[in-house]
């Protein structure tokens, strides 16, 4: 595929921004529902989104949760995805 990396994320949680929810919807949805090492999707098109986000960042970062890039959380040599969207070390059999 003319030296293409592809790497697929899966979300644990789907904030369901792209529903057209209210950002207070979308802050409750998430902010009920958080755990540690939880991914939760976000929409760049979610008409709510970046309002929720102005409530949830600062909530989550208050309760100790640390805000990272996707790219921080993958492990990318010798690692693949499982069937359950678990990353797992070795190779695929």
């Amino acid at each position: 595929m003319c030296g293409l990396l592809f790497v697929l994320f899966v979300s644990n949680d789907d904030s369901m921004d792209w529903k057209g929810l209210s950002a207070g919807e979308i802050v409750q949805r998430v902010l009920n529902q958080i755990d540690s090492g939880k991914i939760v999707l976000f929409h760049n098109n979610g008409e709510n989104t970046a309002a929720a986000l102005e409530t949830i960042l600062p909530k989550l970062k208050e309760e100790g949760y640390a805000i990272v890039p996707i790219g921080e959380l993958v492990l990318k040599d010798n690692y693949y995805v499982d069937y359950a969207g678990k990353q797992r070390h070795g190779v695929q059999e």
